[in-house]
């Protein structure tokens, strides 16, 4: 065989049905694909490739997937801690995103985003937020695999009047994404508190035509939950079902508020869950009820939340927090291992994204998404068990190498389509000028 790019590395985890480690394994590419995944003798023996990568004591993933997150935010990032969700939003972030984001703004967010995510092995983002046309060129340019919300709310902003508007505007990405390799466009309603009944009405209707993921929040506190039931007579996961929202097509992100009924709801109609642990636990939201969700056959996933709410966006982070929080809220020291949070952080978010025949695993015929971890770092000595490792121990610091559809975009921790220096002074300019206001 014929490759272009053939990697040997101490371990692979395909995050494949078996939940395997793969000792002593290489991996071949091929027209932006993994062509084959086997052992290094079978591999030197029968695959010829331009270019061989040697990684002693690394690791292969897949490419991490963050389910849920607002990339402009980095540039928020700090701007009020320890406040609770909605005095966080209505007293801070909407009227300083009221003053300050223009395209501009999203751009330059977004580099930042992309910067952080890159380092940290993250290879594709579902992102909700303005100026979502920005986002997307920006991450073409970049090579990064985006979800870009198409953002609807029903309150005028700096982007749009109207739900209407924001609709259009959303259809005319869609329209200029629909066949991109990386780019896919999704509706991002914001929340049932936000959006009122006949946009989301629309938005079932042309997620349908269209066949989009639909990307909202969704029970993520009891204020929320309260608010939806005290307006409109039924919780927000009732209204959508009313709706005909729930289903694999809708991302329903934080769910920290659940009854039974409701997480039997969810698994018969296939709807998608992203648990944001870490940006939960500083807005104390709640507890997302992940093991009885994934008991029930829910997928679930994970997200970050954006950068000004928990404050980083480190899936490797959240895989440990989503871990060991699953255990306290269950009560059981089995609940999510660490397979299971490496699985929500890649397979089980492409699934969530729609992409889960494209990325999420290494697997032959799908992207070659990948990621090299560098297992040698003093924080994962000694290595017994490779998997729990990366979940318990590891740290995104020790990604060394990232390809997303089979370019390479992190070589040795260095990112190949940014620009640091530059991207961090935009960011340190942004800083000043809105900590002046």
């Amino acid at each position: 065989m014929q490759a272009d790019l053939l990697i040997h590395a101490d371990w692979v985890l395909p995050v494949d049905a078996s939940d395997s480690t793969l000792a002593s394994h290489s991996l071949a590419v091929v027209d932006g694909h993994i062509a084959a995944l086997l052992p290094r003798a079978q591999a030197e023996a029968q695959i010829d490739a331009a270019k061989t990568l040697e990684l002693p004591g690394h690791a292969l993933i897949p490419g991490l997937v963050n389910a849920h997150t607002h990339s402009p935010m980095s540039l928020l990032r700090g701007l009020a801690d320890d406040l609770p969700l909605m005095t966080w939003l209505h007293e801070h972030i909407w009227p300083a995103e009221g003053r300050w984001v223009d395209q501009e703004f999203v751009a330059d967010g977004t580099r930042l985003a992309l910067l952080e995510m890159l380092r940290g092995g993250i290879t594709c983002f579902n992102d909700m937020y303005f100026h979502a046309e920005v986002t997307a060129r920006v991450c073409a340019e970049a090579g990064m695999r985006v979800l870009a919300g198409m953002i609807v709310v029903d309150f005028p902003t700096r982007y749009a009047d109207n739900a209407d508007e924001y609709l259009r505007r959303g259809l005319e990405l869609h329209e200029h994404y629909r066949d991109h390799p990386l780019v896919r466009p999704a509706f991002a309603p914001h929340s049932t508190y936000a959006v009122s009944e006949a946009p989301l009405t629309r938005v079932r209707t042309l997620a349908d035509e269209l066949e989009v993921q639909v990307h909202i929040h969704l029970h993520e506190t009891r204020d929320e939950v309260q608010q939806v039931l005290r307006a409109h007579g039924e919780r927000p996961i009732a209204r959508l079902d009313r709706l005909g929202l729930l289903g694999p097509q809708l991302v329903a992100v934080h769910m920290t508020q659940l009854e039974d009924d409701e997480i039997a709801r969810l698994a018969d109609t296939g709807t998608q869950v992203v648990h944001c642990p870490e940006s939960n636990l500083k807005l104390a939201s709640g507890f997302c009820p992940v093991q009885d969700l994934l008991a029930a056959g829910v997928n679930v996933a994970l997200g970050t939340d954006g950068a000004a709410s928990n404050n980083d966006l480190n899936l490797f982070g959240e895989m440990r927090t989503a871990a060991l929080l699953a255990k306290g809220v269950a009560g059981s020291a089995n609940a999510v291992p660490a397979e299971q949070a490496l699985r929500m952080a890649t397979w089980n978010g492409a699934k969530a994204l729609g992409l889960e025949d494209t990325v999420g695993s290494l697997e032959v015929g799908k992207a070659a998404d990948i990621v090299a971890v560098d297992l040698g770092d003093p924080h994962t000595q000694p290595l017994y068990h490779p998997c729990s490792q990366l979940v318990y121990a590891a740290g995104s610091h020790q990604v060394r190498h990232v390809w997303i559809r089979g370019r390479q975009v992190l070589r040795d921790g260095a990112p190949l389509t940014l620009d640091p220096p530059a991207i961090i002074e935009a960011a340190r300019q942004w800083g000043a000028r809105i900590a002046q206001e």
